[in-house]
């Protein structure tokens, strides 16, 4: 009997059930881990939000109310000279600290000091014509002028005697005349040697009254009206001289007050002008030579719904990022009596009202800058068996109505509104909405969106 020829099985249509077989057993495997994992997921707890919750408490609280606000200069002013010129000699930089009265720095002075000169010249020619003729006259000029009043004397009598002389040969000559002696010009002449000498005499008494006048004015002195036009000329020449020492002295521009030059606009050489108003640009030309502070304080804008409870000498805590691990103190030392309007926002609303409060430094002010930026927070009054929860914990909804989450008997969050009051440090009072010992979530449910935040509303 024949031998059958030997059969090999179909290897590709073999290859195709393995295929089909292994994906029938992929598939069960996943159905089977999707099974389990929606078990799993299934019998997997809820979160249990009881843990997540704080009780509504009653304790005595201290109101703080909280400001932001900047450190500044307790006292400020930009120095000038008083006259527009060149600045000759700067004495300080940035950063110095000054006395009252220190000199900063001195501007051309050269046509003011040749005027105090020359008024200095003319001050002591009216003191010396003051003084002389307040001293009266000196015996030698007395004795001087008597001499002259003897010779005055003596040529009167000298011309007297000659007028004499010539009257008694005019006589004389006269009778020769009338007896046909001598000629009528022979007495002519005579006649002329009389009047001569009678102007001779006249000319000698005039001189010796001018000296005797003289002689009396020195024995009784200068006369008050003398004195008091010498006075005036004194005065005179001391109002001109202060004015030019004066203009002088501001040439020299001085610190009012001792503090610490904060900005130096100028230097040696530039042109400045008082007229010009300063600028606030670090790099534009100011008419002040340099800026000089005095002591520090914080100004804070408190809002309206909050000035009533800020008072002067109220404590404040004052903190700055610089010195995230310090505290300074401070106290209110001014609540300006009138509110300003901040128009930044939204015009619709009329803008923000508040005050103006001016914070004195009690510590810090050594490490403290101008213009630093800083939080305060002002402790007000005491309010007693105040119904507390945690600040973080209060919710403002979209509408602008505040609340907190709270569990229902089901253990699901809810949302209160509540009423809020004063805040102390991180707690912050309920006047409507809770009562004591009630249970509040501290942040919303994880199932909550919060508008703004989760949402794009």
């Amino acid at each position: 009997m024949p031998d059958k020829p030997m059969q090999f099985p179909n290897f590709g249509k073999v290859k195709r059930q393995q295929r089909w077989l292994m994906g029938l057993v992929a598939v069960g495997l996943l159905g089977t881990a999707t099974t389990v994992y929606l078990r799993v997921q299934s019998k997997a707890p809820k979160a249990n939000l009881t843990n997540q919750t704080a009780v509504v408490q009653s304790k005595d609280i201290t109101v703080q109310i909280k400001a932001n606000g900047t450190v500044q200069p307790l006292r400020k002013i930009n120095l000038s000279p008083k006259e527009q010129g060149k600045i000759e000699k700067l004495y300080v930089d940035e950063g110095a600290k000054v006395k009252q009265g220190q000199l900063i720095a001195r501007m051309d002075s050269q046509r003011f000091g040749q005027q105090v000169n020359q008024y200095k010249a003319a001050l002591a020619k009216a003191e010396a014509d003051l003084a002389e003729k307040r001293a009266g006259s000196r015996p030698e000029e007395i004795g001087e002028t008597q001499a002259k009043v003897a010779t005055a004397q003596a040529n009167v009598t000298q011309a007297q005697a000659r007028l004499n002389r010539a009257k008694e040969e005019l006589q004389r000559n006269q009778f020769l005349a009338q007896q046909g002696a001598i000629s009528l010009n022979t007495l002519g002449d005579f006649s002329s040697k009389e009047r001569e000498a009678k102007a001779n005499l006249e000319a000698q008494l005039a001189q010796l009254r001018e000296q005797k006048q003289t002689l009396e004015k020195l024995r009784n002195g200068t006369r008050k009206e003398q004195i008091a036009a010498s006075k005036a000329d004194v005065g005179q020449a001391q109002a001109q001289l202060r004015s030019y020492q004066t203009q002088l002295e501001d040439t020299l521009v001085r610190a009012p007050f001792a503090g610490t030059i904060t900005r130096k606009f100028a230097q040696e050489g530039d042109f400045v002008t008082p007229t010009t108003s300063a600028s606030s640009s670090d790099g534009a030309t100011s008419a002040s030579i340099a800026e000089l502070s005095s002591g520090l304080e914080v100004e804070a804008k408190i809002p309206e719904a909050s000035i009533a409870r800020i008072y002067t000498g109220q404590q404040v805590e004052i903190r700055s990022d610089a010195y995230p691990n310090q505290t300074f103190q401070g106290s209110v030392r001014l609540v300006a009596p009138r509110a300003t309007q901040d128009n930044s926002g939204n015009s619709s609303s009329g803008g923000v009202t508040s005050f103006r409060v001016k914070v004195a430094l009690k510590t810090g002010e050594e490490l403290l800058k101008s213009g630093m930026n800083v939080n305060l927070n002002f402790i007000s009054d005491k309010i007693s068996d105040a119904l507390v929860v945690p600040l973080a914990a209060i919710v403002t909804q979209k509408d602008g109505q505040t609340g907190v989450w709270m569990l229902d008997e089901n253990n699901k969050a809810q949302l209160r509104t509540v009423t809020t009051g004063s805040v102390s440090g991180n707690q912050i009072q309920i006047l409507k909405g809770l009562t004591k010992g009630e249970r509040i979530l501290l942040s919303p449910p994880p199932d909550q969106a919060i508008p703004g935040v989760d949402t794009m509303e």
